[in-house]
């Protein structure tokens, strides 16, 4: 099963950039989206199914034009989940899960912290969410948690460590938190396979920082330790430029 994430940041803006026509090439089984700023009613639905993906799954936030996760498939999951059953959270349309019989996969879209009121609701949500996916891997053993964690883990990740240590997505509580993630049964699929500096998914669209690659590695598709053996490949497909994150990709063994 092939596996992509990519924090699409407006889905609609996304298919004006060739989102379409990269989708098709790629040819991911599931595709996990955060960030669509779109409600399902604002879309025509059926681009994606000509595109090969008949089974879509769509979590709005309340706010217009903001958040949002998704899920397009090839294959018809056995079911699916909309949000976590936190009010907080599934208000912002930030998680759902699709159950298949390889995997369960959700899309993930963790808030960042741009100030101290949403860093205080993001270290909240992360401390909620961890103890919400505790619980789940109880019944879902078999979790790949795909989405926009908007954290860094080590200085690897990022491509100023020094002045950027005192910014969220790269502070100790942060950076913490998602070792302890990691610790609680998870496998950074990417760093299985990649050890090598200078990988990133988001690059900030202000001094050209994508192409002189100063970017943050803030999107993972986090596997649960019990599919370890079924783990072939993991990449970052910086190649596609339909938002300032580039899509990850994971394959899994059926």
């Amino acid at each position: 099963m092939k596996i992509i994430s990519y924090n699409v940041n407006g889905i609609r803006a996304a298919i004006k950039k060739g989102f379409l026509d990269w989708l098709q090439t790629a040819n991911p089984d599931v595709i996990c989206l955060q960030e669509i700023k779109a409600n399902k009613e604002q879309l025509d639905l059926s681009v994606f199914e000509e595109a090969g993906y008949p089974y879509h799954y769509w979590y709005s936030a309340e706010k217009k034009g903001y958040s949002g996760v998704a899920i397009l498939s090839k294959i018809q999951p056995n079911s699916v989940t909309y949000g976590t059953g936190i009010d907080y959270m599934d208000a912002e349309g930030r998680n759902i899960r699709a159950d298949f019989d390889t995997c369960s996969v959700m899309s993930l879209y963790l808030p960042s912290g741009t100030n101290i009121a949403r860093l205080e609701h993001k270290l909240q949500y992360m401390a909620d969410f961890q103890k919400y996916v505790n619980a789940l891997k109880n019944e879902v053993p078999n979790l790949v948690i795909c989405g926009d964690y908007n954290i860094c883990h080590e200085a690897i990740d990022i491509h100023d460590p020094v002045r950027n240590a005192n910014v969220s997505g790269f502070l100790p509580v942060e950076r913490e938190w998602i070792g302890n993630f990691i610790e609680s049964g998870f496998i950074d699929s990417f760093r299985h396979f990649n050890k090598e500096p200078h990988n990133y998914s988001w690059w900030s669209y202000r001094a050209n920082a994508r192409n002189n690659n100063k970017g943050w590695r803030i999107d993972y598709n986090m596997v649960a330790q019990p599919l370890q053996e079924k783990l072939k490949r993991a990449v970052i497909l910086s190649e596609a430029k339909h938002s300032d994150h580039c899509p990850i990709l994971v394959e899994i063994e059926e």
